[in-house]
Formats: C-alpha cells, sequence, structure tokens
C-alpha cells in the first residue's frame, strides 16, 4: 500500500469510527485552535471578492469558519469519507458558496487560480514539500496570498494506538527555504504553542 493510499484509508477509518472534529465538544474546539484559531484565520486576510482553496479541508473544521467570508471557497481532500461528511456539514451550515473535491492534491489539475491558499496540519503528509509549494504558488493570483500552519511534533509517525501513520514532519527553516525558492518574495512567521503560522505572498 502507497502512502498515499494509507492517508485515505486513515482518514476514512477516522470517519467510520465517528471521528468529526466540527462536531468536537468546545474544550476540545478551543485545543484545536492552537494550531489554526483566530490568528491564523486572520492571515487569510478574508473578503467576498476572494477566492480561496483548502489543501486539506477534512470535515470542514476551518472552512465552516472561511467559507462564509470569501466569494467562492474549493476544499481538496484525498479522503472520499471525509469528503462525503464536509459536504454533509456545509449543508447542514448553510454554506452554497463551496465545492468540495476528493482527490490527492499533488496531482489533481485545477482549473482555475486563487486568490487565497490556505492548509493546516496536512503538509505532515507531503513527502515532496518542495513541488507542493511550487505548485500552490503558480495556483495564486496576483497579490495571492498562501498560509501555512505546521505542527512543532517532530515525530515521524502518527499513532493512534489502532494504526500507524507514516508521516514527514515539517521543519520551519526548511519551509521558509521552500517558500523563497518558490518565488515568494514575503513570508511571516508566527509561532504559537504548538505550531508555527506561515502567510507568504
Amino acid at each position: 500500500m502507497s502512502i498515499n493510499e494509507e492517508v485515505m484509508r486513515h482518514y476514512d477509518l477516522l470517519i467510520e469510527e465517528g471521528n468529526d472534529p466540527t462536531k468536537d465538544p468546545r474544550p476540545l474546539m478551543e485545543y484545536m485552535d492552537k494550531w489554526d484559531g483566530d490568528v491564523f484565520i486572520r492571515e487569510l486576510c478574508l473578503t467576498k471578492e476572494k477566492s480561496v482553496l483548502e489543501v486539506g479541508v477534512g470535515t470542514g473544521r476551518l472552512a465552516l469558519r472561511v467559507a462564509p467570508f470569501c466569494g467562492r471557497f474549493i476544499g481538496i481532500d484525498i479522503s472520499p469519507k471525509t469528503i462525503d461528511r464536509a459536504s454533509e456539514n456545509f449543508s447542514l451550515y448553510g454554506i452554497r458558496n463551496a465545492e468540495l473535491i476528493s482527490a490527492d492534491f499533488t496531482t489533481y489539475n485545477f482549473h482555475e487560480k486563487f486568490d487565497v491558499i490556505y492548509s493546516s496540519l496536512t503538509f505532515m503528509h507531503f513527502e515532496n514539500k518542495e513541488f507542493v509549494v511550487e505548485k500552490i504558488f503558480d495556483m495564486l493570483n496576483k497579490n495571492g496570498r498562501f498560509v501555512l500552519s505546521i505542527d512543532k511534533n517532530r515525530s515521524d509517525i502518527i499513532d493512534t494506538g489502532v494504526r500507524k501513520i507514516k508521516i514527514f514532519p515539517d521543519f520551519p527553516e526548511h519551509i521558509s527555504r521552500i517558500l523563497k525558492s518558490s518565488g515568494f518574495v514575503s513570508q511571516k512567521i508566527i509561532e504559537t504553542e504548538f505550531a508555527y503560522i506561515f502567510s507568504a505572498m
């Protein structure tokens, strides 16, 4: 089984096991905000005129806070069952300006560019981070913005107690170099308790 197949299976199984962060109790939601809370959302600089792409949309935990404040929202995720749950959540919350795509971001061909692209706690699944950042840069409109949250955890394994998933931990110095080499001319790094947030243009 390939790494991508393992990741897809892992997140499909999480849905089958009843995992949906949009339905977490408030204390757990506040805990997750330590990676991508208000400071992350502010860096997106959302307006009703902007088109937005989330890489690794999951069940819509962040998207439900983003889509109402932009003109067009697209979310992509490798897990079909996760996308199905996100679609249910979008319908439940009345989100009508969104499109959800079940696909591997690295191989999916987009036919449009975006004003904002963001990703949180997803880059650990990408082995070739240079390719992903270069693709994101090419997909941004002029003066577009890329916002990324990476975990401070340096482990190369996600261990759920039931299964182990190989990941590729992110290092802030490496991400910073990739952003620069990919063509981003400015970047800001915000450190939180558990994450580094990059905001690049």
